[in-house]
């Protein structure tokens, strides 16, 4: 299953896009590839941090919440950027992907005077 999001302004480093597709990475639970809609070689990948992490309870200001249009704190889904590497995977904490899962509206947001590392590795 795979979704269409429509981002506000371009993510960080993906200028001009803001049109993606969403989709799972088989045999990797939490796991996704978001892609250009104009350009598939553009990607990036998505995780779902409740899959690898337990304490992860971002804050989203009202402002951010406007912003993507929610409704309601349900329609929100998180997501964190992961970067492989050779010593590992990390995640980016301190900006994740935040969607309106009943619009496909999303952005990238910075989360202000919030203690999250850029780069968390996994364990």
């Amino acid at each position: 299953m795979s979704a269409a999001l429509s981002f506000v302004a371009p993510p960080p480093g993906f200028f001009p896009h803001t049109d993606f597709e969403l989709a799972p990475v088989d045999g990797s639970e939490g796991l996704f590839a978001l892609r250009a809609i104009a350009d598939e070689a553009v990607r990036v990948f998505l995780l779902d941090p409740n899959t690898v992490l337990d304490d992860y309870a971002p804050i989203i200001s009202d402002e951010q919440v406007e912003l993507i249009q929610l409704k309601t704190a349900d329609d929100a889904w998180v997501l964190v950027v992961a970067n492989p590497s050779e010593e590992g995977v990390s995640v980016n904490l301190k900006a994740p992907v935040v969607v309106n899962t009943a619009t496909g509206r999303s952005a990238q947001m910075i989360l202000e005077d919030q203690d999250f590392p850029l780069r968390a590795p996994l364990v």
